[in-house]
C-alpha cells in the first residue's frame, strides 16, 4: 500500500490492517453461518443475472480499494489529514454493522442469491429498519474507505459502485425472496426500507 497518500507509515500500516480484518471478518461470518446452518440447502437462484450479480460483488470491493487509492494519488477532491481517523472509525464501523446483520441472519446468510426450504423473515436486530444490513456495512465500509485516503472524490467513486452493484443486487435478491417468502416478505418490505432507515 502506497504510504505516500498517508501521513505517515503507521497511517499506512492501520489501514492495511483493518482492510485485513474486513477480509478476515467475512470468512470466519460466512463459516459460521455455514455451521448454524448446518445441512440446510440453500435453493439458489439461477439466473444469468445472478451469476453477474456474484462476480460484481466480488469484484467491488478490490474496485473501491484501488479507485481510492489511484484517486487519492492523482490528489482529487483531498480533505485535511485529520479526516483519516474518521475513515478509519467509520471502516470499523462498517465492518460491525456487516457482521452483525450477518450474525442475526444466522444460518438464512449466504453469499450467494438463493433461499433456504423453511425460511421465515427475519426483523430482529437492524433488521427492524432496513432489510438490507449487511450492504448497508458495505456502504459504510467504502464511504470509510475514501475518508481514510483523505479524498472526497474517492468518497463518491465508493458510493457510485456500491450503488450500481448492490442496488442491481437488491433488486435480484428481492425478487428472490418475494417468489419464495410471498406475502410476509411483502409486508415485510411496505415496514422497512433497503439500505437505509426511514430513507431508501
Amino acid at each position: 500500500m502506497p504510504s505516500s497518500i498517508f501521513t505517515s507509515d503507521d497511517a499506512a500500516i492501520g489501514f492495511v490492517v483493518v482492510l485485513i480484518c474486513f477480509f478476515a471478518s467475512e470468512s470466519i461470518g460466512t463459516m459460521i453461518s455455514r455451521i448454524r446452518r448446518g445441512g440446510a440447502r440453500v435453493e439458489r437462484t439461477r439466473s444469468l443475472g445472478n451469476v453477474v450479480s456474484n462476480i460484481m460483488v466480488f469484484f467491488a470491493w478490490m474496485t473501491v480499494l484501488v479507485f481510492s487509492v489511484v484517486i487519492a494519488k492523482a490528489g482529487l477532491g483531498l480533505l485535511p489529514g485529520w479526516v483519516y481517523c474518521v475513515g478509519i472509525a467509520v471502516m470499523l464501523g462498517g465492518i460491525a454493522l456487516r457482521q452483525w446483520a450477518i450474525a442475526v441472519l444466522g444460518g438464512y446468510f449466504s453469499s450467494v442469491i438463493g433461499v433456504q426450504k423453511e425460511q421465515k423473515v427475519v426483523e430482529s436486530g437492524p433488521y427492524r429498519l432496513i432489510r438490507h444490513p449487511s450492504y448497508t456495512g458495505a456502504l459504510i465500509f467504502y464511504v470509510g474507505m475514501g475518508l481514510a485516503v483523505q479524498s472526497w472524490a474517492a468518497v463518491l467513486i465508493g458510493i457510485a459502485i456500491f450503488s450500481l452493484v448492490y442496488g442491481y443486487r437488491i433488486l435480484l435478491e428481492e425478487k428472490a425472496l418475494i417468489s419464495q417468502l410471498g406475502n410476509n416478505y411483502v409486508e415485510y418490505m411496505k415496514r422497512t426500507k433497503r439500505v437505509i432507515p426511514y430513507m431508501i
